[in-house]
């Protein structure tokens, strides 16, 4: 009788060890719902780096002449091929509310790598290419009107919902990522020196996050927002943002890094690194902190939609991003008047990319706070 085969894993790895990061991989791959949130944050980061090519229509573009258009699905035809039909405005005469009707004997051609309007992309090159759009926009309809497609709808300026909300992930989905990383340097710089050097160091510090923990963060989000002077730039303004919410964020992780501080620092190789002569530096950041890597980003992951969710609070009531920039926040200002929300639904599409988002990073944090420890029996 032949010798069986060894396992694929041990002809991949004679030794039969496997790292720490091998086994966290692992692990994270069984959490099928922490993959999908994965893939689902890639896609639309990936829609947010690539939002002048995905977007059917250029950031400015507007047709006011189609203001609050309803969403236009697409519809197939041998005829026409991918299609919708041409929408006319009407005016109701006893409400004199806009209302849109189809033209079934127009149609509105589209296609996919199609001209649109021209754009820079990232300021690098100039080009008029779109993902998809309408096929022929500069061919004319029987009324002298140039075709359209809103696929998600128009706001109250005839813009392209679906075209700002990719140009709008670019500023909230980066809002979370550069504030995380300013969080990153204030929680693992200040909770490690709390741990590591103890007594009344580590007293005054834990004093100051109690304080900024104390207070109740929408209320001094909306300070900080009144504070902005109303003159600066968009750029200045989104910077601001992003320092605000790191000021208030970095708190929990510090919390998370002196605690591993504490229980690390008279570890053997702790002990045996000072006695060697290393520094206190070296110590800290070379030796203890590489030990819960996993643990910081785990708690990274969990506060990147409170701070997604800052910025369109702040946004949103009009105390944070402003017009021209936009954002999912910004464009939630559409709807403070319920009216509108309730004539026009579809203006509510950015909460529908918020939820999915906030979602998506909470069932990714859960799936990497489960395989951050291999050896549970989870």
């Amino acid at each position: 009788m032949p010798p069986a085969e060894p396992p694929a894993s041990l002809v991949e790895n004679p030794t039969g060890t496997q790292s720490q990061w091998e086994l966290i991989r692992r692990r994270f791959a069984r959490h099928k719902l922490a993959v999908a949130s994965l893939y689902l944050l890639a896609v639309l980061y990936g829609l947010a780096l690539g939002a002048e090519f995905f977007a059917p229509y250029p950031r400015q573009w507007r047709d006011l002449s189609h203001s609050y258009c309803p969403p236009q699905l697409p519809r197939w035809s041998l005829e026409h091929g991918l299609y919708v039909p041409v929408m006319h405005r009407v005016v109701d005469p006893l409400t004199f509310r806009k209302l849109y009707i189809e033209d079934s004997t127009q149609v509105v051609r589209l296609g996919f790598f199609v001209r649109g309007g021209p754009y820079e992309f990232w300021g690098l090159f100039r080009w008029d290419r779109h993902f998809w759009g309408v096929k022929d926009p500069t061919r004319r309809s029987i009324d002298g009107t140039l075709p359209t497609f809103f696929f998600l709808g128009a706001d109250k300026y005839g813009q392209d919902i679906f075209s700002r909300l990719l140009y709008g992930s670019r500023i909230s989905l980066s809002v979370g990522l550069v504030a995380i990383a300013v969080t990153f340097l204030l929680g693992v710089t200040i909770g490690g020196i709390s741990g590591y050097v103890g007594g009344g160091v580590d007293d005054f510090i834990q004093r100051v996050v109690e304080v900024i923990n104390a207070f109740p963060q929408i209320p001094l989000w909306l300070a900080f927002g009144a504070i902005l002077p109303a003159d600066w730039s968009p750029l200045s303004t989104y910077f601001a943002i992003t320092l605000v919410l790191s000021l208030l964020g970095w708190t929990g992780l510090a919390r998370v890094v002196r605690g591993k501080i504490l229980a690390l620092r008279e570890e053997d190789y702790a002990l045996a690194a000072r006695l060697l002569g290393a520094s206190h530096t070296r110590v800290l950041f070379r030796h203890l902190l590489p030990g819960f890597t996993s643990h910081i980003i785990v708690v990274l992951t969990m506060s990147v939609p409170a701070m997604i969710l800052g910025e369109t609070s702040l946004s949103f009531l009009q105390l944070g991003l402003r017009p021209p920039i936009v954002s999912w926040g910004v464009m939630l200002q559409d709807c403070l008047s319920i009216q509108t929300v309730g004539s026009y639904p579809w203006l509510l599409m950015p909460v529908v990319l918020i939820v999915l988002t906030v979602l998506s990073f909470n069932f990714l944090g859960d799936g990497l706070r489960d395989a951050a420890d291999p050896y549970s029996s989870k």
